[in-house]
């Protein structure tokens, strides 16, 4: 056998023919996504506010709230005894109007 007829019969194969440009669309496609779904973060045109910024345009920034912080606020709350009341539906709200 020749080396044109043996690799000839090697593409013939399911295996070969199907399976080799398979791989290679998965593999490269990872590659290609990777790629640009890169350009999405690197090519923003959002900017973060500091807060220097933000007290030049009068914008009040709150600053983050901790857990102890959060406890005391609803720490004299009475949550044992409430009650459930259904909210209205868009179509009875409709008819009430």
């Amino acid at each position: 056998m020749t080396l044109s007829r043996s690799l000839e019969q090697l593409f013939k194969r399911k295996s070969v023919k199907y399976g080799i440009p398979f791989l290679l669309l998965v593999v490269g496609g990872s590659f290609g996504l990777k790629h640009f779904a890169s350009l999405r973060f690197e090519y923003r045109k959002v900017t973060l506010i500091t807060p220097e910024i933000a007290k030049e345009l009068g914008i009040e920034l709150k600053k983050p709230g901790t857990l102890e912080s959060e406890y005391e606020k609803i720490k004299d709350m009475d949550i044992d005894n409430w009650k459930q009341v259904r909210g209205p539906r868009p179509w009875e709200q409709n008819e009430q109007s």
